[in-house]
């Protein structure tokens, strides 16, 4: 929903930054994209001047100057959460909910002329849109839930029967929506910040030059689980004349990570779902991920979202995935879901994949729109019971230095 240019405190992060590569650098120009960066350009000028600056003391001193005398620790403390608001996943981050009840209770106390100032209104703004979120990805994800048991009814209910019954079930994100007075409120700071300093979130209101530059209030309602995918397949399994055709369809859905007895799944773009991968330095070693695996994220109407997120190996890093306990006297197969950026300036992006070195695949165009492909596992590679799958990118792709990017992959038995 964030998109790109959205108001992003990173204090630890940005100071993290600094330090990393502060010996090779003789000065720096605190540059920036907009408002949006406003405490990160503040954190940067002020190591500039003392590298050993600690950043909470310059939160405070921030929050002092902008904001007012009485909110030098509350709003320092406020934007620190901001910042835990976006690490790990938002599903399990119960401390999304603790940051907004701290903004409302500075928001409660705030006299109007400081209910005005615009970077109050920022701070107030990320603090209701993260908890609208995460109340709406709780519920969504409960929904998706509630639909798959009504398809698993296909066989008893008839496949068309399930069907309605699981679209009605995931429409429900729409024609009952969760936690409105918090999206109510995103709408009116969201205008607040337009007439304060005509800050464009949205580009139907406020005439943003598009979604991706700063407009997230566009995308405060866009789907938190498959329900855009699922109900572009409900559409094609309607098409089936044949009803053991369409149950079949149905299960394909509900099977769609299963990778079957002895096999394996992940998901690349989840931190929690990628067990086989390999992982990199910390962040504070490598925040550029020169050595690591970064994880991206990239969303088109339609996509599960599985393929909205994947790792990514930047400037010719190998993306790599260990198996150790695998079958010696097994073959195996590897289906793959190739994401992120399937173009670059209108020429497609290529990637290799091996394993133990020996090539599964040669350098092929990651496939347009978006579709798992599978490949065979040599069969001598796996002879001692372990497999690393490698995934490079073409050299001299340009850009940001993107590379291969994964959003799922299997491993499965033959």
């Amino acid at each position: 929903t964030e998109g790109r240019e959205v108001i992003n405190p990173r204090p630890l992060a940005q100071t993290a930054i600094f330090r990393k590569y502060d010996e090779a650098a003789i000065g720096f120009i605190t540059y920036s994209e907009g408002i949006n960066d406003d405490v990160n350009k503040i954190v940067w000028s002020e190591l500039g001047w003392n590298p050993e600056a600690d950043p909470y003391d310059t939160l405070r001193r921030f929050s002092r100057y902008f904001i007012g005398p009485d909110y030098a620790d509350p709003f320092a403390q406020g934007l620190m959460a901001l910042e835990r608001n976006w690490q790990g996943p938002l599903l399990t981050n119960t401390g999304v909910e603790t940051t907004l009840q701290q903004f409302q209770a500075m928001e409660k106390e705030a006299s109007p002329q400081d209910l005005l100032n615009w970077r109050f209104q920022q701070g107030l703004y990320r603090a209701y849109y993260d908890a609208y979120n995460r109340r709406r990805l709780l519920y969504e994800t409960d929904l998706e839930k509630q639909a798959m048991e009504e398809l698993r009814a296909g066989r008893s209910l008839g496949s068309l029967r399930a069907l309605e019954r699981a679209e009605r079930v995931l429409e429900k994100a729409v024609t009952e929506r969760v936690a409105a007075p918090l999206r109510q409120r995103v709408f009116e700071l969201a205008e607040a910040l337009y007439q304060s300093i005509r800050a464009q979130l949205d580009v139907e209101r406020y005439k943003a030059i598009s979604v991706g530059r700063g407009a997230n209030l566009a995308l405060i309602d866009v789907p938190l689980n498959n329900r855009s995918w699922l109900m572009g397949r409900f559409e094609g399994i309607r098409d089936e004349d044949d009803e053991k055709e369409r149950l079949a369809a149905i299960q394909a859905i509900l099977d769609y990570t299963n990778p079957g007895p002895g096999g394996f799944y992940d998901d690349l773009g989840r931190t929690t779902a990628q067990p086989h991968l390999v992982p990199g330095k910390n962040y504070e070693e490598d925040p550029q991920y020169f050595e690591s695996p970064q994880m991206d994220f990239g969303c088109r109407r339609g996509y599960r979202l599985s393929w909205c997120d994947s790792v990514d190996g930047r400037y010719g890093f190998e993306v790599q995935l260990h198996y150790p306990r695998l079958d010696p006297e097994a073959r195996y197969r590897v289906r793959v879901v190739y994401g992120g950026s399937l173009s670059r300036r209108g020429k497609p992006v290529m990637v290799r994949l091996t394993g133990d070195g020996v090539e599964i695949h040669p350098e092929m165009a990651t496939p347009n729109p978006i579709e798992p492909v599978e490949f065979d596992v040599p069969p001598e590679v796996t002879r001692d019971g372990q497999l690393t799958l490698g995934c490079t990118g073409a050299a001299g792709r340009g850009g940001p230095g993107r590379g291969c990017q994964i959003a799922e992959l299997w491993l499965m038995r033959k």
